[in-house]
């Protein structure tokens, strides 16, 4: 009659040391996978980097976070989450010991890639604490999430060292903070917890009869375009708002936290209202939300030439800061509380193969998040039009929905019949 209480007991004992240390791998992998979104305007100024090459180098974290996702994950089902953590985080200090020594675009685009491994460790992660989770999934996933705001501190650290000495300053503060990492992982966690027993359960089954959930891989879909364009924007803020407003950098990558911080805290927000509510409710009127504030971000400054009775008249049309800020902190907190939603519905579907729909979930985020840097990049060197970005995202999004709305509908009809 007690062993239920106890085993309850030991599990949140266990959650409580399990849950903050991977939160605090997440933040700094974070931080160090979206390095470049400040540092990389210093880096694009020192090499003369044209917009194509400069949205190149900050796509390349999430290009390789999509090639690792499924393997890490499958890993991690093998060898163990804990293993394939610690590998992780060894590979990133490794990225920014290398960082302080690379002077050239070719070594600042392989360490850009090097930061790639940051998704491996949320596939790793992810599979972690949900193995040490059985109620409140969406509120435990949402707190891991939220480890995303470690990207903000890039918004603080890399203008602060510059203007102190230098930017390079960063990366010898993530190493050092890496190493303390890897040395807590280490101390207070038990190898023997996660060794590659555990993966034995799943081991012989295919990876393809894993996949044959149609339920989930339209979600993952959903997941990777709402993740993806939070990524990017995460990425493309602090240039285009340094830009838009001919404001320092220091000041657009502060404005461009405001975007960050409360859109990682949403996820948590997310996850819990899921729980509550359901994720399909809460989903639905976050993607509506965000479509509000894209469609207003996405009108460039204008100027409208009216002919009156009694000549022309001239309107300006242009986004106050304060505005602006409010709606970067609305598609933010939608798009975060989207995320919390989506991931909580995809990892409590499969939680046996939490590690591989980690991966998945990853693998759609981390494309979108390599094209949409880019793409960004080539709309504003050929339109001229730095608003057009939301215009991007403003269609994604709708289609997005639309799809979600359709394949909802679809399954009460199936449901009802």
């Amino acid at each position: 009659m007690h062993a239920l209480p106890e085993q309850d007991d030991e599990e949140l004992a266990s959650l409580a040391v399990v849950l903050p240390l991977a939160l605090a791998g997440f933040v700094v992998a974070a931080g160090c996978w979206t390095l470049f979104a400040v540092a990389g305007v210093h880096v694009k100024a020192q090499l003369a980097l044209s917009s194509v090459q400069f949205g190149v180098l900050l796509a390349a974290p999430m290009a390789v976070s999509a090639l690792l996702a499924i393997p890490a994950g499958l890993c991690a089902r093998r060898f163990g989450a804990r293993a394939v953590m610690l590998f992780c985080l060894t590979g990133l200090a490794l990225c920014m010991a290398l960082l302080l020594v690379a002077n050239s675009y070719p070594a600042h685009l392989i360490v850009a890639a090097g930061l790639g491994l940051a998704g491996g460790f949320y596939s790793a992660g992810l599979h972690y604490v949900t193995s040490h989770c059985r109620q409140r999934l969406g509120l435990v996933l949402g707190i891991f999430g939220a480890g995303v705001t470690g990207a903000a501190f890039n918004y603080y650290l890399v203008p602060l060292f510059h203007e102190a000495y230098s930017w390079q300053g960063v990366p010898l503060a993530y190493l050092i903070v890496l190493l303390l990492v890897i040395a807590l992982v280490l101390l207070l966690t038990d190898a023997r917890q996660y060794g590659s027993a555990e993966g034995a359960r799943y081991a012989g089954r295919p990876v393809s009869e894993l996949l044959r959930n149609g339920r989930s891989l339209p979600l993952c879909l959903y997941f990777g375009v709402v993740a993806g364009s939070f990524f990017a924007l995460a990425l493309w803020l602090p240039d285009f708002l340094s830009a838009q407003f001919g404001l320092q950098l220091g000041a657009g990558a502060r404005m461009a936290q405001w975007f960050v911080i409360p859109g990682a805290l949403a996820q948590i927000a997310g996850g819990a209202l899921s729980d509550r509510l359901g994720s399909t409710p809460v989903t639905a009127l976050a993607l509506i939300a965000s479509l509000v504030a894209l469609f207003v971000l996405s009108y460039p400054p204008m100027t409208l030439h009216i002919r009156g009775v009694e000549g022309d008249i001239v309107v300006n049309f242009a986004l106050p800061v304060i505005l602006e800020r409010g709606l970067v902190i609305l598609l933010g907190v939608a798009l975060g509380c989207a995320m919390g939603s989506l991931q909580r519905e995809v990892i409590l579907a499969n939680r046996a193969e939490a590690s591989l729909f980690a991966g998945l979930l990853l693998v759609s985020a981390c494309s979108v998040a390599f094209l949409l840097p880019v793409a960004f990049g080539a709309i504003n060197q050929w339109l001229g039009i730095r608003t057009a970005v939301f215009m991007l995202l403003f269609g994604l999004l709708g289609l997005c929905l639309l799809m979600f709305a359709v394949g909802t509908r679809h399954r009460v009809y199936q449901y009802l019949s």
